[in-house]
């Protein structure tokens, strides 16, 4: 799996991982989607930061880092 276009610097966003070249954390775009923002919003309001399949990325990443807290029972 390619992560390396997420990266983690302590002397950026003290340490959160975001991605390469920008300020925009990985939380942050997950918020963004758990918002309702779709792919195509994320892209269009961050143009400069954002290119291509970096959402791609973030998902990767997330699946791969974030572990589930929470068991929903029904």
């Amino acid at each position: 799996m390619d992560l390396n276009r997420i990266v983690v610097d302590p002397k950026i966003l003290v340490g959160k991982p975001i991605i390469r070249g920008t300020r925009l954390s990985v939380d942050f775009i997950l918020d963004l989607m758990a918002q309702g923002w779709s792919e195509a919003e994320i892209l269009r309001n961050y143009p400069n930061s954002l290119k291509g399949k970096i959402l791609r990325h973030v998902w990767r990443y997330a699946c791969v880092s974030y572990p589930i807290r929470k068991s929903i029972h029904a």
